[in-house]
């Protein structure tokens, strides 16, 4: 007999299910073509993060000996080998869809890769010009050996591996080189064509050149291959003196971390295979094979073609909120109402301008905000220095610990410090997470706090693809609650108790656990109960727990998680009330929307925080309860969409397994409802603020 499932889904590959959802966009012929290669290649990206991250993370454990079971009871290697496993599957399903799929299209569409022996004489000119030009001077080979020193390679970047024929003094041994790419380095060398775009990989043209960086030698074969490091290091943040320098030492020590993965060409010959394994000192399970290029992650370069716009989505441009006049002072609209925004939908602009108006602004005393990711030249981080620089007391909370972020972070914190900003790295042990700006303005009834909460970073990039809540008010409570809370990250104040809002790791996680034990125990009453959650991933077993125990009381429970969900819904007597659903389109699903029905009186709260261990107990996250009535109802609205979509969301069975809800109710995709609604909303505001035609007479004429 098979043993009963778990109570539990295994998070990795949980995970690992999470990148498939977004591998059957890229298979959906449906999609734009250009859009489905967008999606394949973020697949391997994420897959690049899940290395680095995840395996690298499991690889020490099992290092140092550690065979602790997960909540899914797993050991760590276990989990290893069930990655692997699904890893190779996964793999499979992209080269698949690239090779068999995506490319006849592509070359259908006029979007053609050429290998270097189908150029014509034109073609073969250019890529020889590109060549003695751009990569010839550039690129520099270095010998290695298995038992030599091999190259310090930057991970996740493509380099090749030549090998040379042996020496007549040592004709049993192969020479082998190393030509590495670096970072900027173009993947795609264009080519000249009638029609369309045509491009040869990088490789193919070292391949096909590689005698001119050997000259005398005789190449055997010219293989690319690509390396991923771990990058799970941590920061003994009390043996660091100084935390910014602290960092600069984690980054130079994640470039050097141990290869937890070599992607290799599948062309490659058993003696190539072996010889970077050998030097990588790796296992047979952490060398994957290409039979395709290596790094498809690249090809969201392609993606963004110009000229082929009939190959993506319809543009669906962000739409000004009707609840904000851009001719008024953002202080002025919300003196009168709060302001919800829901991003992408609508434009990330008010909050942007929130932040700029406030560093004009005379009157403004104060501006106190916390900054964990945000695009390059930011227009928040500069309005912040402008702040500054104008008089106004300014404080950032700066999180240098956002993997993958920090040297970004690292480079315009020093920028805000020059420009007298007063610069806080965050809390000691903890990563702040939370998503709040506040402004202090002096008006003409005293000091007033205008404070906006939000889902997402403070990046007007990302906030064109994530989709994300921001929530904006002067409400005196809520200003005294962030204050409040801002007051305990940048100083040494113990946290007092707030009036409205909740914190991790101080009270959000027993907060949470209070608000379903509530919905549970009117269940137990005979009264009605339900749970409605949005998120991007569960994980934390006590929250989990929690669930079932409400579901097993009766509460009806409906969860829209994005990615990782390690619950197991519509198991008889234990989740049969839970209905988790995921949703994959065109904009990241990432805002974190709760509604509890308490007994008729809505509670709709929005977050910075998923329902993991990290985000409950090591973190600096917030709970925001959206009282505004016309806010709150709009909110569970959009939750209803989601609920109600028959085309992007997928249902998680009690075997763990994601199924299409197509055909249930046919046509309904909740991103394309959900920007119809904005776009009919703000033209029903334009028609409602039309004035009455007035006529243009001729002058002397009769009123």
């Amino acid at each position: 007999m098979q043993p009963p499932p778990s109570r539990f889904i295994n998070r990795e590959l949980s995970w690992l299910d999470f990148n498939q959802r977004v591998l059957e966009e890229a298979q959906d012929e449906s999609i734009p073509l250009l859009e489905r290669l967008r999606f394949l290649a973020i697949t391997s990206s994420n897959l690049d993060e899940f290395f680095m991250v995840r395996v690298g993370g499991l690889q020490i454990l099992v290092e140092r000996g550690k065979t602790a079971l997960d909540p899914a009871g797993m050991s760590p290697r276990e989990q290893l080998e069930a990655i692997e496993k699904r890893t190779r599957e996964l793999l499979a399903e992209q080269y698949a869809c690239f090779l068999a799929s995506l490319e006849p299209a592509l070359v259908e569409a006029g979007i053609r890769r050429f290998r270097f022996e189908d150029l014509n004489e034109r073609q073969r000119a250019v890529v020889e010009l590109i060549f003695e030009t751009e990569i010839y001077p550039v690129f520099t080979p270095q010998a290695v050996s298995a038992e030599g020193s091999f190259p310090l390679l930057v991970g996740g970047t493509l380099s090749v591996l030549a090998r040379l024929v042996p020496t007549a003094d040592r004709p049993a041994e192969f020479r082998w080189a190393i030509i590495p790419f670096g970072r900027i380095a173009p993947r795609f060398l264009t080519l000249p064509a009638d029609r369309g775009y045509a491009y040869l990989l990088l490789e193919e043209a070292v391949r096909a050149m590689a005698n001119r960086f050997f000259p005398g030698e005789t190449v055997l074969e010219c293989i690319p291959f690509r390396m991923t490091r771990n990058a799970d290091l941590g920061i003994r943040e009390d043996q660091a003196s100084d935390l910014l320098t602290g960092m600069e030492e984690l980054l130079s020590a994640r470039r050097r971390g141990d290869c937890v993965r070599l992607e290799i060409s599948a062309d490659a010959s058993p003696e190539a295979h072996a010889f970077l394994q050998s030097a990588l000192a790796l296992d047979p399970v952490d060398v994957f094979a290409a039979p395709g290029p290596v790094d498809l992650s690249a090809w969201s370069q392609l993606a963004d073609l110009k000229g082929f716009d009939a190959l993506r989505y319809e543009p669906w441009a962000p739409q000004p909120s009707p609840q904000v006049d851009p001719k008024a002072s953002l202080f002025d609209t919300l003196a009168r109402r709060d302001v919800l925004l829901c991003h992408p939908y609508e434009s990330f602009e008010p909050v942007t301008r929130f932040v700029e108006e406030a560093a004009d602004d005379p009157d403004v005393l104060a501006i106190k905000q916390i900054l964990y990711r945000t695009s390059r030249n930011s227009p928040i981080v500069a309005a912040l220095a402008r702040a500054a620089r104008r008089g106004k007391h300014v404080t950032a909370i700066v999180e240098l610990k956002a993997r993958f972020d920090e040297a970004r972070n690292i480079e315009w914190a020093r920028n805000l410090e020059l420009n007298d900003v007063q610069v806080i790295y965050g809390v000691r042990g903890l990563k702040t997470h939370a998503k709040v700006c506040i402004v202090v303005r002096r008006e003409p009834q005293g000091i007033q706090r205008y404070v906006h909460f939000g889902t997402g970073n403070y990046n007007e990039i990302t906030a064109r693809i994530y989709s994300d809540v921001s929530y904006m008010t002067c409400n005196e409570e809520l200003g005294a609650d962030a204050s409040s809370f801002f007051n305990a990250i940048t100083g040494y104040s113990q946290p007092q108790g707030f009036s409205k809002l909740e914190a991790a790791p101080l009270g959000l996680r027993g907060r949470l656990l209070e608000l379903i034990q509530a919905e549970t125990e009117r269940k137990q009453q005979g009264q009605k109960a339900q749970i409605t959650g949005k998120l991007n991933s569960l994980v934390d077993p006590q929250m989990i727990e929690a669930l079932y125990a409400a579901s097993q009381a009766g509460v009806k429970i409906r969860l829209n998680v994005r990615g990782i969900c390690c619950l197991r819904p519509g198991v008889p007597e234990l989740s049969e009330n839970i209905t988790v659903v995921s949703i994959v389109d065109r904009f990241l699903e990432h805002a974190r929307i709760l509604h509890f029905h308490h007994g008729g009186d809505d509670r709709v709260f929005i977050s910075s925080a998923d329902w993991m261990p990290r985000n409950l107990d090591r973190r600096v996250e917030l709970l925001c309860p959206i009282e505004d009535a016309a806010a709150r109802q709009r909110l569970i609205a959009l939750r209803d969409t989601y609920f109600q979509d028959s085309e992007k969301a997928r249902k998680l069975s009690p075997d763990g397994r994601y199924r299409r809800q197509r055909g249930r109710r046919k046509g309904i995709r909740s991103q394309e409802v959900i920007y119809r609604e904005v776009c009919q909303r703000v033209k029903e505001s334009q028609m409602s603020q039309r004035t009455m035609f007035e006529p243009h007479r001729a002058p002397g004429s009769e009123t």
